[in-house]
């Protein structure tokens, strides 16, 4: 492992040959690895059972944590942090409580090159993928702060996970590995790039794949999420059943309604024969409201009738109300800003 590469996220036999590296024994690699997981260690200086002199000589290798600039406190106890990486650039994290469960909505981009119409995310500039260290960061920042265990991840915040998937693949492996977290209580979430999901299917991971449809054809989903264009709904369709296929595991399609565009019981039935016989699940999620575009949420009732709709299919279906709404902080409205 190079010097320059900080260090969260790596395993406890990576860390014991780096502390080897530096002509230390090779006990240290279990401390430094207690140190960076279980106490949320910031910086060596901080890791009092190493030698002081080490410390002062290592003072210069980087951990990997950002610095939060700033919280948003949501009523219902949902918090947004904008944290401040070593380069100066911000992202945007989530953490959500409940009472028998904490998740963490994780960034993968500074920004994000999608564009998708509907999200806040994809009005501003994209800047470039996270490293492993600053994905596995926000997870670290989100427990030191509700000082509880997390239970769940979720690859939905700023950035298209498949466009960064070594570094998700990475991330992944250390928050299962490192930080307890089981592999089936993690969720990666894209709105789908031509071979991207056969490839990720290679990996067999006992992960829940999210796709972002929102559509129930072509020209809609274009209108939506410009990539679209290159990527036709039945070869998306296809994809994902060679997905279901290679792994075994359910997909979950994620449907933002979206009032008087994509919500009628008439759009659900279209959906449904996209469905028929799939091993899936659809999430209906009433859209999140964002200043630039004028989309309004259904109301309740069309919400429920498209999702009765779909239950008559025989489709699985669950709604599900997005938290931390009022700080921006809910699904399509993560923006690296201060609500």
């Amino acid at each position: 492992m190079a010097n320059q590469q900080p260090l969260l996220g790596a395993s406890l036999d990576e860390l014991t040959d780096w502390v080897q590296q530096q002509e230390q024994p090779a006990y240290r690699g279990k401390q430094l690895y207690q140190w960076l997981y279980d106490r949320g260690a910031r910086s060596l200086s901080e890791i009092t059972v190493f030698p002081k002199q080490w410390r002062q000589e290592m003072s210069g290798v980087a951990l990997g944590r950002s610095r939060i600039q700033h919280r948003s406190v949501a009523p219902d106890g949902t918090i947004k942090y904008l944290l401040e990486l070593a380069d100066g650039n911000i992202i945007e994290t989530v953490g959500i409580p409940t009472e028998k469960r904490l998740t963490v909505c994780v960034s993968t981009q500074v920004g994000c090159p999608m564009a998708c119409d509907f999200c806040a995310t994809g009005k501003g500039e994209y800047i470039r993928n996270l490293e492993r260290h600053e994905i596995v960061d926000q997870v670290l920042t989100v427990r030191e702060e509700f000082q509880r265990r997390v239970s769940h991840v979720v690859f939905m915040g700023m950035g298209e996970p498949l466009l960064n998937t070594d570094n998700v693949l990475d991330a992944i492996a250390s928050l299962n590995r490192d930080l307890g977290i089981g592999a089936r209580s993690i969720t990666v979430s894209t709105v789908g790039i031509p071979g991207r999901i056969r490839a990720f299917a290679e990996n067999q991971l006992q992960v829940t794949l999210a796709v972002s449809l929102h559509a129930h054809t072509q020209a809609l989903r274009e209108q939506l999420i410009p990539s679209a264009k290159h990527y036709p709904i039945e070869d998306l369709f296809a994809e994902c059943r060679d997905y279901v296929a290679k792994t075994g595991r359910r997909i979950t399609f994620e449907y933002l309604l979206l009032a008087e565009l994509n919500d009628s019981v008439e759009q659900s039935a279209d959906l449904a024969r996209w469905l028929r016989g799939f091993q899936c699940h659809v999430n209906l999620i009433p859209y999140n409201p964002i200043v630039e575009v004028d989309y309004r949420r259904p109301d309740r009732r069309r919400v429920r009738a498209f999702a009765e709709a779909l239950q008559q299919k025989n489709i699985a279906v669950s709604i599900r109300y997005s938290k931390g709404l009022e700080v921006d902080a809910a699904c399509g409205q993560l923006r690296a800003q201060q609500s």
